[in-house]
């Protein structure tokens, strides 16, 4: 598993401060703003934040969420066990199971006890960053696999049909289409479809060949 390089400075980055509490954000604000990270309060209205989730960037963002606001920030992850889409690093107040499972459902990767002391500023922000890009290096290697995984009966359908065209054996024929695929700077899944794609009928013109084939029996 490919190990991304460790982020140790975070100027240049901005973050996004959900929160009603004056102090944790304000604490914040100062300790971020020596460490050359711009920030940004999204106001509060009716309880959700004023916040486009969409237009976040990984390589940019990272949110501070006050987890003893219920539902303020709504990110789907759930579905295929997703990464919310920047790095997520929950304020905790209240240490209830319920309010921490939630900040977790949510895909925080760090936490920062309220109410928050500037020392403790850069270890939330090191431990949340860089845990969130493990995982998303992590996640995309596991959605390669099954992506891999998926395309390996293209691969098996190739070498049935090579085998079938060409008389080469199982080996000779698996070697010859990752020869190929590897020419092209294809994987062999990716590759394999695309030549299965291109074979012209090839199941039916495979049958008419076996059957215009004079069998032993009447030579």
């Amino acid at each position: 598993m490919t190990v991304p390089r460790l982020i140790q400075n975070f100027k240049g980055g901005r973050a996004l401060i959900v929160t009603s509490s004056r102090s944790a954000a304000e604490a914040l604000e100062a300790t971020l703003a020596k460490l050359g990270v711009s920030v940004e309060r999204p106001a509060l209205v009716d309880g959700r934040a004023e916040l486009d989730i969409a237009s976040l960037q990984a390589e940019r963002d990272i949110l501070f969420l006050d987890g003893d606001l219920d539902g303020a920030v709504v990110i789907d992850t759930a579905a295929g066990g997703r990464l919310p889409p920047v790095p997520i690093i929950g304020l905790v107040g209240v240490e209830a199971p319920s309010r921490l499972k939630a900040l977790m459902n949510l895909g925080a990767t760090g936490f920062l006890r309220k109410p928050v002391h500037g020392a403790a500023v850069y270890t939330a922000l090191f431990l949340g960053v860089n845990q969130f890009l493990l995982r998303s290096e992590m996640q995309g290697q596991l959605e390669e696999l099954g992506r891999r995984r998926q395309g390996r009966r293209f691969v098996i359908k190739a070498v049935v049909l090579l085998m079938q065209q060409t008389g080469l054996d199982d080996d000779a024929a698996y070697s010859l289409l990752r020869r190929e695929s590897m020419r092209s700077r294809q994987g062999l899944e990716s590759y394999c479809e695309q030549w299965l794609g291109n074979q012209a009928d090839p199941a039916a013109q495979t049958m008419q060949e076996t059957a215009q084939r004079p069998r032993a029996d009447q030579a």
